[in-house]
């Protein structure tokens, strides 16, 4: 259920305070020491405002301890530092600086100490120098992994150096293959049996017809010799 309205809205005056609706206000509270409920106030001080009119203008102008004028250098200082601490928390910065409005304060910080703030490369919103961007949790989280896997990856001093040498025993059977293969004679190999005539009469295919009939199959035979010497 939503907040009731301060008023009925049906006659109720708006726009600018003349200065009689003023001297009513301040009568009203000086006289009660301020100790009534804002929605009461404009029907026992006789006006035609609402309760939250009546309460902005005697807290942002009527007030008697209010101070007039910008902010002075010490005030402004209070400003920044508190504005880093709190954000944009006008009401709660006001409080800490008697005699200002929140309204007043916020005001003043758009107007002229975000433009200082700018022209002495500082960030008006983070309080940290122009250009220096934070960095999020994930691109450090990246970074962080990244350089365990670059550390991980890097082999230890003296690990490259460590494996152990080949025995002599094995470079010694290596070198006795290789003496073997190059000094040793080959055993000579009977070529006479490639030296046969293709063409001609003293050619006979009946070898080849016994070598299929055993059931044995030469991949390479396709039945071309058989039909040429045949012809």
């Amino acid at each position: 259920m939503g907040r009731q309205p301060c008023c009925d809205k049906l006659g109720v005056k708006r726009g600018p305070w003349t200065a009689e609706e003023d001297k009513k206000l301040i009568n009203f509270i000086l006289t009660n020491g301020g100790h009534c409920c804002w929605r009461a106030v404009p029907k026992l001080a006789g006006l035609l405002r609402c309760g939250k009119s009546c309460r902005l203008r005697w807290t942002n102008y009527l007030r008697p301890d209010l101070k007039r004028g910008l902010l002075s250098e010490a005030e402004e200082k209070l400003v920044i530092d508190l504005h880093a601490k709190l954000g944009n928390r006008w009401s709660k910065i006001a409080s800490k600086l008697p005699g200002r409005t929140d309204n007043e304060i916020k005001n003043h910080w758009n107007t002229h100490i975000k433009k200082k703030l700018i022209k002495m490369g500082i960030d008006p919103v983070t309080h940290e120098p122009l250009g220096q961007k934070a960095t999020s949790p994930d691109v450090a989280s990246a970074t962080s992994q990244s350089n365990i896997t670059s550390e991980s990856n890097l082999e230890p001093e003296g690990q490259a150096n460590s494996s152990p040498p080949e025995s002599s025993t094995n470079a010694s059977s290596h070198d006795q293959l290789v003496n073997w293969l190059l000094e040793d004679e080959l055993p000579e190999i009977d070529d006479s049996w490639l030296n046969f005539a293709v063409n001609g009469d003293d050619f006979s295919s009946d070898w080849l017809l016994d070598y299929q009939s055993i059931g044995i199959e030469d991949p390479l035979f396709d039945g071309s010799i058989l039909e040429s010497s045949s012809n």
